[in-house]
């Protein structure tokens, strides 16, 4: 019943995607990618030609005046119907609708954005509720002896959580005497990732921005990981990339292949993090937007195709949201174990033969 009324609700979300003149069928280019971007407004639902978004901050740098500019994309909007720009700015449909400025001669520039976007207003979303979840675990620890009482409900599942992924997760593929210091980042990028997805799974407000399908967000959490890794490598990670123990042409001569090779690792690690949880959050909100697209295409058609794909649609709708609530335990669990791993790589210990 949970997934029958997320559906359900998931289809009001995305409103009626049937273009004015129907004859051009549905664009389902724009569905898929329309939902999946970052925008300056939190769309909620449509109704008729009528858009229901809360707009979102805007904040940027003029090229023409040097000077900071703070207003509502609503207004941006607004001047749009009206036949002009906002203070020279407009969303430019022909660049994902980012926001650009045209100057006096007619050119357009894309100026300095560090607006807040629907990922970042996401993302300040699941900041509170790490803090409000392990803030409330912290105080029940603080008012009882856990010597003594076992926590139970909400806090019994969060410590089992924690446990899991700290003790078989993290320490294991660390090792016991160099797991402490990375256990902080690691769980906080578990529960980061884990809470993300699952309010990406929602439908609407205040879920359904697509922040771990954003390579920016994956490109940033596969860095910090990086410099875990690198800044806090023992001499023995370091020795095994410059001068690893393989026969001596193999390293120094005439060509160091293997240093060439090691050294090479050290971005490719990082970068295999970034792309498998970008590719596989992106591709399961890809799936269910394509299966929503199927519902009106088929209703652009005919009643009795329509009927028939919707019912289809709708059965591979549910059966999505069943994988990707699984997916979005996985991945995070698969970014937390490939990070610990990669740490530990960098601290080898060495055995004298």
């Amino acid at each position: 019943m949970r997934y029958l009324l997320l559906c359900l609700t998931f289809l009001l979300a995305v409103g009626t995607p049937v273009s004015a003149n129907e004859s051009e069928g549905v664009d389902v280019k724009e569905i898929v990618l329309g939902h999946m971007s970052d925008a300056y407004e939190w769309h909620i639902t449509t109704l008729g030609d009528k858009h229901l978004s809360i707009p979102l901050p805007v904040i940027v740098r003029s090229e023409t005046t040097g000077e900071w500019h703070v207003f509502s994309s609503s207004r941006i909007e607004e001047a749009a119907e009206e036949g002009h720009d906002y203070l020279g700015f407009f969303f430019n449909e022909e660049k994902n609708g980012k926001i650009y400025e045209r100057l006096a001669d007619g050119s357009t520039v894309r100026p300095w954005d560090i607006s807040i976007t629907k990922s970042v207003v996401q993302i300040w979303i699941v900041v509170f509720v790490m803090l409000a979840i392990f803030l409330s675990c912290a105080r029940w620890y603080k008012k009882h002896d856990a010597t003594k009482d076992a926590p139970r409900g909400f806090v019994g599942m969060v410590e089992m959580l924690v446990m899991t992924i700290n003790d078989d997760l993290i320490k294991d593929s660390i090792g016991e005497k160099h797991y402490r210091p990375y256990a902080p980042y690691l769980l906080t990028a578990f529960f980061f990732i884990l809470i993300t997805n699952l309010f990406g799974l929602l439908p609407i407000f205040p879920g359904g921005a697509n922040v771990t399908g954003n390579i920016n967000i994956t490109f940033f959490l596969a860095l910090c990981t990086m410099l875990a890794i690198n800044l806090f490598g023992n001499k023995e990670y370091w020795k095994e990339i410059f001068w690893p123990d393989v026969p001596g042409f193999l390293k120094a001569y005439p060509v160091a292949i293997m240093p060439i090779i090691e050294l090479f690792g050290v971005f490719t690690k990082p970068f295999a993090l970034m792309v498998r949880l970008f590719a596989n959050m992106m591709a399961g909100h890809a799936i269910i937007l394509s299966f929503t697209a199927i519902i009106f295409i088929g209703w652009s058609l005919n009643a009795v195709l329509g009927s028939g794909l919707t019912l289809l649609s709708f059965v591979m709708m549910l059966f999505m949201n069943c994988l990707e609530f699984l997916v979005a335990f996985i991945q995070a669990y698969v970014f937390t174990m490939l990070s610990a791993v990669f740490i530990g790589l960098a601290h080898p210990e060495h055995h004298a033969k």
